[in-house]
């Protein structure tokens, strides 16, 4: 971008040049998603796109289904929560797991 444009910084309350405002937000986003530390059931750290396997049975409310122990769940997703990730399952939509029920790949 050029340096004679300039963006209005609403949290600072500042003008400043697109180059650094744009820079300013992709550090706190890696801040954002670098905070949080997600561990499965056994202390395994998780990342996006890891595959995780389901340690025991579970009932997917309002999906009347039920989710097997051992079954394999494929690119899961960081919520930023200690304890949510998100995944996708054929059949169910805006599946949220907790990392305690889940074991690492």
């Amino acid at each position: 971008m050029a340096d004679d444009e300039y963006v209005y910084d609403e949290d600072s309350g500042e003008w400043m040049p697109a180059s650094e405002f744009a820079a300013k937000q992709a550090a706190s986003a890696a801040e954002d998603t670098t905070s949080v530390e997600v561990r499965d059931a056994v202390g395994n750290l998780l990342n996006d796109g890891d595959q995780v396997t389901l340690i025991k049975d579970l009932d997917v409310k309002g999906a009347g289904q039920t989710l097997k122990q051992g079954t394999v769940i494929k690119s899961i997703r960081l919520t930023g929560d200690a304890q949510e990730i998100d995944c996708k399952y054929p059949g169910i939509k805006g599946l949220v797991l907790r990392a305690e029920f889940v074991r690492k790949r």
